[in-house]
Protein backbone atom coordinates (compact mmCIF):
# COMPACT_ATOMS: atom_id res chain seq x y z
CA UNK A 1 0.00 0.00 0.00
CA UNK A 2 1.39 3.41 -0.97
CA UNK A 3 0.37 6.64 0.79
CA UNK A 4 1.10 10.12 -0.59
CA UNK A 5 0.51 13.08 1.74
CA UNK A 6 -0.94 15.46 -0.84
CA UNK A 7 -4.53 16.69 -1.05
CA UNK A 8 -6.49 14.90 -3.82
CA UNK A 9 -7.33 17.19 -6.73
CA UNK A 10 -10.85 17.16 -8.12
CA UNK A 11 -11.39 16.70 -11.83
CA UNK A 12 -13.23 20.05 -11.71
CA UNK A 13 -9.96 21.73 -10.77
CA UNK A 14 -7.97 20.14 -13.59
CA UNK A 15 -9.20 21.61 -16.83
CA UNK A 16 -9.80 25.03 -18.37
CA UNK A 17 -12.75 24.38 -20.62
CA UNK A 18 -12.40 21.06 -22.41
CA UNK A 19 -8.79 21.06 -23.56
CA UNK A 20 -6.40 22.85 -21.26
CA UNK A 21 -4.99 21.80 -17.91
CA UNK A 22 -5.30 24.36 -15.13
CA UNK A 23 -2.17 25.69 -13.44
CA UNK A 24 -3.37 23.93 -10.28
CA UNK A 25 -3.50 20.56 -12.08
CA UNK A 26 -0.08 21.10 -13.70
CA UNK A 27 1.38 21.77 -10.23
CA UNK A 28 -0.47 18.76 -8.73
CA UNK A 29 0.82 16.51 -11.53
CA UNK A 30 4.39 17.76 -11.07
CA UNK A 31 4.27 17.30 -7.29
CA UNK A 32 2.66 13.86 -7.53
CA UNK A 33 5.14 12.61 -10.15
CA UNK A 34 7.97 13.70 -7.86
CA UNK A 35 6.43 12.03 -4.78
CA UNK A 36 5.40 8.70 -6.31
CA UNK A 37 7.82 5.88 -5.48
CA UNK A 38 10.34 4.79 -8.11
CA UNK A 39 10.28 1.12 -7.16
CA UNK A 40 6.60 0.42 -7.83
CA UNK A 41 6.02 -2.16 -10.56
CA UNK A 42 2.60 -2.41 -12.18
CA UNK A 43 1.76 -6.04 -13.01
CA UNK A 44 0.97 -7.12 -16.56
CA UNK A 45 -2.53 -8.10 -17.56
CA UNK A 46 -5.83 -7.19 -15.94
CA UNK A 47 -5.52 -4.89 -12.93
CA UNK A 48 -7.33 -4.21 -9.69
CA UNK A 49 -6.83 -0.76 -8.15
CA UNK A 50 -7.62 0.53 -4.68
CA UNK A 51 -7.82 4.28 -4.11
CA UNK A 52 -8.29 6.02 -0.79
CA UNK A 53 -8.65 9.78 -0.69
CA UNK A 54 -8.36 11.72 2.56
CA UNK A 55 -10.60 14.78 2.24
CA UNK A 56 -10.97 17.65 4.69
CA UNK A 57 -14.19 18.87 3.07
CA UNK A 58 -17.47 17.03 3.56
CA UNK A 59 -18.55 18.34 0.14
CA UNK A 60 -15.86 16.37 -1.73
CA UNK A 61 -17.20 13.86 -4.23
CA UNK A 62 -15.63 10.42 -3.97
CA UNK A 63 -15.08 10.04 -7.71
CA UNK A 64 -13.71 13.48 -8.66
CA UNK A 65 -10.03 12.82 -7.91
CA UNK A 66 -9.98 9.36 -9.52
CA UNK A 67 -9.39 10.30 -13.18
CA UNK A 68 -6.72 12.99 -12.68
CA UNK A 69 -4.80 10.78 -10.24
CA UNK A 70 -5.19 7.72 -12.45
CA UNK A 71 -3.85 9.67 -15.44
CA UNK A 72 -0.79 10.62 -13.37
CA UNK A 73 -0.25 6.97 -12.37
CA UNK A 74 -0.43 5.95 -16.03
CA UNK A 75 2.13 8.57 -16.97
CA UNK A 76 4.50 7.58 -14.15
CA UNK A 77 4.23 3.79 -14.39
CA UNK A 78 3.58 3.42 -18.15
CA UNK A 79 0.39 1.35 -18.14
CA UNK A 80 -2.93 1.70 -19.96
CA UNK A 81 -6.02 2.19 -17.80
CA UNK A 82 -8.02 -0.01 -20.16
CA UNK A 83 -6.33 -2.87 -18.26
CA UNK A 84 -8.22 -1.95 -15.07
CA UNK A 85 -10.94 -4.54 -14.45
CA UNK A 86 -11.76 -3.64 -10.86
CA UNK A 87 -11.60 -0.43 -8.86
CA UNK A 88 -12.31 0.23 -5.20
CA UNK A 89 -12.58 3.84 -4.05
CA UNK A 90 -12.85 5.01 -0.46
CA UNK A 91 -13.05 8.49 1.01
CA UNK A 92 -11.94 9.31 4.52
CA UNK A 93 -12.73 12.51 6.41
CA UNK A 94 -9.54 14.13 7.75
CA UNK A 95 -8.67 17.47 9.32
CA UNK A 96 -7.56 20.31 7.04
CA UNK A 97 -3.89 20.00 6.20
CA UNK A 98 -3.90 16.18 6.61
CA UNK A 99 -5.28 15.35 3.14
CA UNK A 100 -3.76 12.37 1.34
CA UNK A 101 -3.98 9.87 -1.48
CA UNK A 102 -3.41 6.16 -0.91
CA UNK A 103 -3.39 3.52 -3.63
CA UNK A 104 -2.54 -0.06 -4.47
CA UNK A 105 -2.30 -1.72 -7.88
CA UNK A 106 -2.56 -5.51 -8.10
CA UNK A 107 -3.29 -8.23 -10.61
CA UNK A 108 -7.04 -8.66 -11.01
CA UNK A 109 -8.25 -12.07 -9.92
CA UNK A 110 -11.77 -13.14 -10.82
Amino acid sequence: MVKIDLKPLSVNECWKGRRFKTNKYIRYQTDMLFLLPNNLVVPDGPLSIYYEFGFSSKASDIDNPVKPFQDILQKRYKFDDKLIEEMHVRKVKVTKGKEYVKFEIKTYKK
